[in-house]
C-alpha cells in the first residue's frame, strides 16, 4: 500500500519538500534511488526518487509526493495498492 503527504520542511535526506516534484519516502532504499510505482488498479504508474523516509504506518511500503499521487490517479482515496520496481 502507498500513501501520499504533502506537507512538511525538509526530508530525512536534508531537501527542501515539495509536493510538486516526483519524490517518495522509503524506509531503507538508499536517497537518490529511482522507484517505478505502478497503482496496480489502475495500471497508472510513475517514476519517483526516494529524498526521505517513512512511511510510518503499518501496512504501507511507500508515501509518495502530491504529483506522485496525482500521477498514480491515488488522490481521492488517499492510498493505493502498488508493485514498486527500483529502476537505478
Amino acid at each position: 500500500m502507498a500513501s501520499f503527504y504533502t506537507e512538511g520542511t525538509r526530508t530525512a535526506s536534508g531537501e527542501k519538500f515539495n509536493a510538486l516534484e516526483l519524490t517518495a519516502a522509503h524506509p531503507t532504499l538508499p536517497f537518490g534511488t529511482k522507484l517505478r510505482v505502478t497503482n496496480v488498479t489502475t495500471g497508472r504508474a510513475v517514476t519517483v526518487r526516494v529524498n526521505d523516509r517513512g512511511p510510518y504506518v503499518a501496512g504501507r511500503v511507500v508515501d509518495v509526493s502530491y504529483s506522485a499521487a496525482d500521477a498514480l490517479g491515488m488522490v481521492g482515496r488517499g492510498v493505493a495498492k502498488v508493485k514498486l520496481d527500483v529502476v537505478q
